[in-house]
């Protein structure tokens, strides 16, 4: 992070931090209150935190351990991946697993980066559907491997929390492409993320 971006986080908190006493006030609740003189600048924190994958690059992330592999064509699937997210329709929380697999042609990135780009997509405001299409479009034209798959599991506290209030609902998405569009291959990849519940 330069010092000019640290100075632009600061100005952009003192900002957030002002908006946020003003937003307090307008629920209801007295912002000078004893239990509230921090909050402002707490939850500025937090959303700064929150949203920090608009000032990273994900494809800088999987080209700093990229590797010539021309030998090994098969998958690699890192499954599991936890996150955290905010919906841009409510800023709630919705958070679950993302499972990635590639194939590559001439490339392999270190396993650690394929997590790092799931958090720097997930940590904007997002939808699950573009958040699965954004990982995998990332990888492909980084890696552009034979092919990526790219599958999130998810609860939304929009739903949970207000609205339909369903607390056990999951929401899947999936993309791909290349050899993932053969159903075989597809379904390798399904059954190798499966849990043994």
């Amino acid at each position: 992070m330069t010092e000019r971006n640290e100075e632009e986080i600061l100005r952009a908190r003192t900002a957030l931090t002002g908006h946020y006493k003003e937003i307090l006030g307008l629920l209801g609740e007295d912002a000078s209150r004893e239990g509230l003189l921090k909050t402002p600048e707490r939850v500025a924190k937090a959303m700064q935190f929150l949203t920090k994958g608009y000032r990273e690059d994900p494809e800088a992330v999987l080209r700093s351990a990229m590797f010539q592999e021309e030998n090994y064509k098969q998958m690699v699937i890192v499954k599991d991946i936890d996150f955290f997210s905010l919906c841009e329709h409510h800023m709630l929380p919705f958070f679950g697993k993302a499972h990635v697999a590639y194939i590559p042609r001439k490339y392999i990135t270190g396993l650690s980066k394929i997590p790092r780009v799931v958090d720097i997509f997930a940590r904007r405001l997002q939808i699950q559907e573009r958040l699965t299409m954004q990982i995998k479009d990332c990888i492909q034209r980084t890696l552009d491997p034979l092919g990526v798959m790219v599958v999130i599991e998810a609860q939304h506290m929009c739903m949970q929390m207000r609205g339909v209030e369903k607390q056990n609902s999951l929401t899947t998405t999936s993309d791909f492409t290349g050899f993932f569009q053969q159903a075989k291959t597809r379904e390798e990849f399904m059954n190798l993320i499966k849990h043994n519940r």
